[in-house]
């Protein structure tokens, strides 16, 4: 599960994988405009996060970090949604992984400063997704899913390796001579 917190927009996407294969889930924002009172929006992407992790029983979730800002009072408000959809899934004993927004259009597109519209149109091509939503915030919350899914160190649940060294020491049937 990726989420992209918002205080006006949070964006979210779930991803379904088996080995390699990676699967669209669901996608999708949820719409905090109208809501004027602070704390409200907070409510709602706790109550948000908890229903889709009830609903669509992720194993992790990737959450997007606040970006570093001029505006102080926004990169607070920021922190607030991302502390709260953490909150959420802490409810729930979801791992939760946090990358930065550069890391995860790297991840992506091949390129930190990359447009939410490259993100969304790469991710529409390696997922298969018929038409784009108009809200590319959802996108955004896909895009950290993915990115943790290309970030894990072994995504079909093999164990990982820290050298070749100890790659072979682990398959000396697969070292030819």
């Amino acid at each position: 599960m990726g989420i992209d917190p918002g205080t006006t927009v949070m964006g979210y996407g779930i991803i379904s994988t088996s080995g390699q294969a990676v699967k669209l889930v669901v996608l999708g924002v949820l719409a905090l405009h109208k809501y004027e009172d602070h704390y409200v929006k907070m409510q709602r992407i706790f109550e948000r996060v908890t229903q889709l992790i009830d609903e669509y029983k992720p194993n992790e979730m990737a959450i997007e970090a606040p970006f570093y800002g001029k505006n102080v009072q926004s990169m607070l408000k920021l922190g607030r949604a991302q502390g709260t959809a953490i909150a959420a899934a802490l409810a729930r004993q979801i791992p939760i992984t946090e990358y930065a927004p550069r890391k995860i259009k790297l991840a992506i597109t091949g390129q930190g400063a990359a447009s939410k519209e490259q993100v969304a149109k790469i991710l529409q091509n390696l997922l298969k997704i018929q038409e784009l939503p108009t809200d590319l915030d959802s996108t955004d919350g896909l895009a950290a899913a993915m990115c943790h899914f290309f970030q894990s160190a072994c995504p079909s649940g093999e164990k990982a390796y820290k050298s070749w060294k100890d790659f072979i020491g682990k398959n000396p049937a697969r070292v030819r001579k």
